[in-house]
């Protein structure tokens, strides 16, 4: 069990059973344009911009409070759900809009710091680093055995059928709150702010 909780503590809950996990920095601008969304910068990114990620399967997650404060937000029609804590603004996790692949990407200011190792390992990979902030820029590692483990939560999750149980999206498939979808001109200037 890991423990996921927002920084006022308003929304909590954990990570249950065992199963593969996928830690990866992202030095995406998107990534970058949500902490600058949220105003969790500081909290967020590293001296570069990078945000770490935890992949795992959607049906791990449960919520044991506060579930009527989380809110989500899209850069597009397309674009990922990032949730987050209304109340105070945490950034929790990435998710698609089709819970037909059933992955969350947590980030790393809603875990518990202290077991990031013993829960989910010591390897890390970055990715996107093309886009990170200042020089030298840091040098991509371990993409090959990310996607790996990616497609492996993905694939083993639809295989058990577990796919279907999702705190974050209802029996229909729709997600339990209705995302925002920021205009291009709000996505232009969250990003010309986070370089």
């Amino acid at each position: 069990m890991h423990r996921i909780q927002c920084k006022c503590g308003t929304v909590s809950g954990q990570l249950s059973g065992k199963g593969t996990s996928n830690r990866v920095v992202c030095y995406c601008t998107d990534c970058r344009a949500f902490a600058h969304f949220l105003g969790q910068t500081n909290e967020v990114l590293d001296a570069q911009g990078g945000t770490e990620i935890v992949q795992v399967a959607q049906p791990r997650l449960t919520f044991s409070q506060g579930i009527e404060h989380l809110a989500a937000v899209r850069f597009s029609e397309k674009g990922l759900v990032r949730w987050y804590a209304a109340c105070c603004k945490t950034p929790l996790g990435n998710t698609l809009l089709n819970p037909k692949v059933p992955f969350i990407g947590l980030i790393h200011s809603s875990l518990d710091r202290s077991r990031m190792d013993a829960d989910f390992g010591e390897s890390v990979a970055r990715v996107n680093t093309n886009t990170a902030t200042g020089e030298p820029k840091p040098k991509p590692n371990g993409l090959f055995v990310s996607m790996l483990r990616f497609l492996w939560i993905v694939l083993s999750t639809r295989i058990s059928d577990r796919h279907a149980k999702s705190a974050l999206f209802n029996e229909s498939g729709a997600p339990i709150v209705c995302p925002t979808v920021l205009t291009a001109e709000e996505v232009r200037q969250l990003k010309s702010g986070a370089v």
